[in-house]
């Protein structure tokens, strides 16, 4: 699967709101292996059915489930390519902290006396004046 469109940043904040709360998180953990009517979703959570209903919309907002009708029943599953674009996202960004990790390790490791450095000067006559 090739993944080449970026997220705009309406589509960020949309998927970072839809993976911020635990419930629709496992929504989708479990629409990724399978497809689920909303109700038989429902059932599943100490909550009613209109609060699932909520929680699916927004993944549906977010492009990261689809949801079709089948008779009167809402079937919904979870979309890997949306689901891939989101991974992409936040692949850049492990790159991105890596490499200002990495920068940081390299100046914390620089030997003393380096430039960039300071260090007091060691045995300058200097400092022995006036003894």
């Amino acid at each position: 699967m090739v993944v080449g469109i970026e997220l705009s940043d309406d589509e960020i904040d949309r998927v970072f709101h839809a993976l911020a709360a635990a419930t629709r998180r496992d929504i989708l953990r479990r629409t990724l292996s399978a497809e689920y009517s909303v109700s038989t979703l429902a059932r599943e959570y100490d909550m009613s059915f209109a609060a699932v209903q909520k929680h699916v919309t927004v993944l549906e907002a977010a492009g990261l489930i689809v949801k079709r009708a089948e008779g009167r029943e809402r079937l919904v599953r979870a979309d890997p390519e949306m689901i891939a674009r989101a991974r992409a996202l936040l692949a850049r960004y492990e790159e991105l902290w890596r490499a200002r990790i990495d920068r940081l390790d390299a100046l914390l490791a620089e030997p003393a006396g380096t430039p960039g450095t300071t260090q007091e000067p060691k045995n300058d006559p200097r400092s022995n004046e006036g003894e």
